[in-house]
């Protein structure tokens, strides 16, 4: 992670960069929007359901299986072939981002740790822990060439401490930098994406801005597409302003989408038609 100038709360710097604010602000009346809808009152623990499944579905997508949301609904089985498995590793993982919300900020990489061995269903020694010298890379839909393991440990450690710190960035801010950092050093064998944007998750539901977790910015990422997510990606990578501003932009429009999605999500539970 890049940031400009020296500063002891360098997320916070991130937010004064050009359009974030203006990317926050948005994030943040969307947010709120769907939180005052009347539903919400009655059914919020349904409209949480439906985010969670659709959020899986999306990050999975992101990750190669893109599955129609009523097959990903009607299947009992993920162990067949490699796009099931990956549906199957998207859905463990919205459950248990849930469980680990408190963790969080005291270690985030034992948060990490436990998102792959989720992920990755506790196959290999090389499971739920950072990938070591030598150690090969399998996430094919993300080209950038991934840091050596010791530039991966230091980052680690260095993102872990920005988060136990605590910042005075906005959530959005905060869960983009974490989804991009993680997305850029591929710090484990496998499964990259798919953790990445559970951590995201954790800092939108965590740091209060999403505490029902009603808006799965998973579901905004598919939509946006892989090629946009991949050319945000690139911005955050090269460490620029201008990329990292378009970076949590991007992260941004991702989370509005997802608002978006559970609107809708309650105006059909109001029609009584979900």
């Amino acid at each position: 992670m890049s940031t400009t100038g020296a500063s002891a709360d360098p997320l916070a710097a991130l937010g004064s960069l050009p359009g974030v604010a203006e990317s926050v602000e948005s994030v943040r009346k969307a947010v709120d929007r769907v939180y005052g809808h009347r539903i919400m009152r009655r059914r919020s623990n349904a409209v949480t359901s439906e985010a969670a499944l659709r959020g899986a579905r999306g990050s999975a997508a992101l990750s190669g299986a893109d599955w129609a949301l009523e097959e990903v609904r009607r299947r009992t089985d993920f162990s067949g072939d490699d796009e099931a498995r990956v549906v199957g590793a998207a859905l463990r993982l919205t459950a248990e981002a849930g469980q680990l919300l408190s963790i969080w900020r005291q270690s985030p990489l034992r948060v990490l740790a436990r998102l792959h061995l989720v992920a990755a269903a506790g196959r290999g020694d090389e499971v739920g822990r950072p990938r070591q010298a030598g150690e090969p890379v399998d996430e094919p839909l993300i080209e950038l060439t991934p840091p050596d393991a010791a530039e991966v440990s230091g980052r680690l450690e260095g993102l872990a401490q920005l988060v136990i710190a605590g910042s005075s960035a906005p959530a959005l801010v905060t869960a983009a930098v974490v989804h991009g950092e993680l997305l850029a050093l591929r710090p484990f064998v496998s499964h990259n994406g798919l953790v990445a944007r559970a951590a995201e998750r954790i800092v939108l539901i965590g740091s209060g801005l999403d505490p029902k977790a009603v808006c799965p910015a998973e579901v905004g990422h598919a939509e946006l597409g892989r090629a946009a997510y991949l050319a945000a990606l690139d911005g955050y990578v090269s460490g620029t302003p201008e990329g990292m501003a378009a970076w949590i932009a991007h992260c941004g429009r991702a989370v509005e989408l997802g608002v978006r999605e559970s609107t809708a999500v309650c105006e059909a539970l109001q029609r009584g038609a979900a």
